[in-house]
């Protein structure tokens, strides 16, 4: 019995060895970052339950756009931009008799598209998110349990003509959940439609691109980035991946942000604010398992074990053909939008983008990525800049 015991004790006192070298090695193995360079923004917004991260992403990047122009704060109206675009979007669905897809999501394209035809509003002159149907913020569950089957009935319809009355239908509800937009609305005492005052925040629309960088294109030619929200079918200039990511790092030193479109659906994309670009065959072998354990093992264990690691997990070494691999293969998609605003570095001297998200103050950083140069360079699908932030020989190679 006291043999017993005492193999219990040791037992205990074992796993809690454990448990305290595995608490001690996450505490040593969190990144700590230190500020290379941090370029101005606006507050971190909350699109909250809705696939509205484009439309956010890029208004966040106007936002800085006109603050680094003017040096003045806007906050821009994420509803009015939804409200303009799905009804374009609904429009060619139509026309394309539902062979084309209705959704929530969207691309940067459809904001700068918006500013260039319709103009904006500031949030002030619209409803507050959520407001109109009794909650604090977006939720598009009932919104959208709508919309999406009245657009598919008008674009499915077996009529031989149908009638332009669809529309006011359809706006009917994008009015009833988004608010109308304005017609012309007072900001700090001054009268304006939506045109007038995007002329007013002191930026050119025409000096804004987008880059991406694949290689069923030919680079320094133009194409439009084969995703279902492109539907705009705007075209991107394809770079080769290394100068793809000169024009980022040479965008942040000239103080310009990116709005970065790409997939955060891998495992390294944390919800505390870390992105890493995990190489799975080297982290497994750090814990002394073969491949077949670490695809065996839950999402709750995988997290544990790259918490512990922290700073310190094995990254990939991107390459062009692993980018188009990936895009091939449905491995690297298109489901997030986030605004590149700064580069960081830890404390064993790896570089990271700092990201401004838009779910909110979350995370340990409070609204803030950490993702490191690798992962962006693996996972970017395209992205927005002004074109003035691109290198003078790389555009000259783009003609621009």
């Amino acid at each position: 019995m006291k043999k017993l015991m005492t193999l219990a004790l040791l037992a205990m006192m074992a796993i809690g060895a454990q448990a305290e070298e595995k608490i001690d090695s996450a505490a040593s193995n969190k990144p700590v970052f230190t500020t290379i360079k941090e370029n101005p923004i606006t507050s971190v917004k909350d699109q909250n339950r809705s696939g509205t991260c484009w439309d956010y992403s890029t208004l966040s990047f106007f936002e800085a756009e006109i603050l680094k122009a003017t040096g003045k704060t806007y906050d821009l109206c994420e509803s009015f931009v939804a409200n303009k675009t799905y009804m374009e979007r609904a429009i060619q669905v139509v026309r394309y008799h539902g062979d084309c897809q209705f959704a929530q999501g969207g691309s940067a394209e459809d904001v700068l598209a918006t500013l260039k035809t319709h103009g904006i509003c500031p949030e002030e002159a619209m409803p507050f998110p959520g407001s109109l149907y009794g909650d604090s913020l977006n939720n598009f569950n009932e919104f959208f349990s709508l919309l999406e089957p009245y657009v598919n009935a008008v674009a499915t319809s077996k009529a031989k003509k149908i009638s332009n009355q669809w529309k006011p239908g359809l706006q009917g509800i994008l009015d009833a959940y988004l608010g109308q937009c304005p017609e012309k609305f007072t900001y700090e005492g001054k009268e304006y439609t939506p045109k007038t005052f995007v002329q007013s925040l002191g930026i050119n629309l025409d000096d804004y691109v987008s880059i991406t960088s694949y290689t069923h294109h030919p680079f320094y030619s133009t194409f439009a980035v084969e995703v279902q929200d492109n539907w705009r079918f705007p075209q991107s200039y394809n770079l080769p991946m290394d100068e793809m990511m000169q024009v980022i790092d040479n965008a942040i030193d000239k103080g310009y942000t990116i709005a970065w479109g790409g997939d955060v659906s891998e495992d390294g994309f944390t919800r505390q604010g870390l992105a890493y670009a995990i190489d799975t065959k080297k982290t497994e072998s750090l814990q002394g398992s073969d491949m077949a354990r670490w695809l065996k093992l839950t999402t709750a264990k995988k997290k544990n074990l790259l918490d512990s690691l922290g700073c310190t997990v094995p990254e990939i070494t991107p390459t062009q053909e692993m980018r188009q691999e990936r895009f091939d293969n449905w491995e690297l998609t298109d489901d997030h939008g986030m605004l590149i605003y700064g580069v960081a570095k830890d404390q064993n001297g790896k570089e990271y983008y700092m990201v401004k998200n838009s779910w909110g103050e979350t995370g340990d950083y409070k609204g803030t990525w950490y993702m490191t140069k690798t992962f962006i360079a693996a996972n970017t699908m395209d992205f927005l800049i002004n074109k003035n932030a691109i290198p003078k020989d790389i555009r000259k190679k783009l003609g621009i």
